[in-house]
């Protein structure tokens, strides 16, 4: 995928009005495709194990009729491997927060998080950000080092994977830290994937909770 290329992005959401407001997010102008939207999670798990095109980032509210959407992020990893997920929900439970970000979702938005902020998440996320809604993220690092088991193996990271992991420890945005590395973010995006790779993890935030707690930088 080329830096031009829009992100494909798929919704999940039982609001009609609400995944409605999200579709129209999903501009050329803001470098998204055409989305594809789910009112819960069994329709958009059988669209996701038939569909040759994967979405990229995909936004998944929390609460869902039938089956939640904490219940279903291991489904989502299986069939989508790739697939970085936000979870969108009006829920600010630390409860719900840590079983969404230690089971792989890249990120937590309230659902009073403005249009322009989610779809910055969206584009965020696929670069290898964290998005967060502020009240949501002074608490998420620090639960996550607290919940995150020592590795069994050291890592051996290169001197650009250290910087880069270092950025990611400070809060850099993905655009900051490619300024800072002097990279394409599309390049700086392949770096997140290898170092996400090595350290076993899938999404910043548990990076960053992996190099606080086993002092990586």
């Amino acid at each position: 995928m080329s830096e031009t290329d829009p992100i494909h992005v798929w919704f999940v959401e039982d609001h009609d009005a609400f995944r409605r407001s999200l579709e129209r997010l999903c501009t050329p102008r803001r470098g998204l495709a055409p989305p594809r939207s789910f009112a819960n999670a069994e329709s958009m798990l059988a669209a996701l194990a038939q569909s040759d095109e994967k979405p990229q980032v995909l936004l998944l509210d929390v609460g869902l009729p039938g089956r939640s959407g904490l219940e279903i992020l291991g489904d989502i990893h299986r069939d989508a491997p790739d697939c970085r997920i936000v979870i969108l929900t009006v829920f600010e439970d630390e409860a719900k927060i840590s079983q969404a970000i230690s089971a792989g979702a890249s990120g937590y938005l309230l659902k009073t998080s403005t249009p322009d902020e989610i779809a910055g998440a969206i584009i965020e996320t696929f670069h290898g950000g964290s998005p967060m809604s502020p009240h949501v993220a002074s608490s998420v690092v620090k639960l996550l080092a607290r919940l995150t088991k020592p590795a069994k193996s050291t890592v051996s990271l290169s001197p650009r994977e250290m910087e880069l992991l270092r950025h990611m420890v400070d809060g850099l945005t993905a655009k900051e830290i490619a300024a800072s590395l002097d990279i394409s973010i599309h390049t700086a995006d392949t770096h997140t994937r290898n170092l996400y790779g090595k350290l076993g993890v899938r999404s910043r935030a548990a990076a960053v909770a992996r190099a606080l707690r086993e002092k990586l930088v």
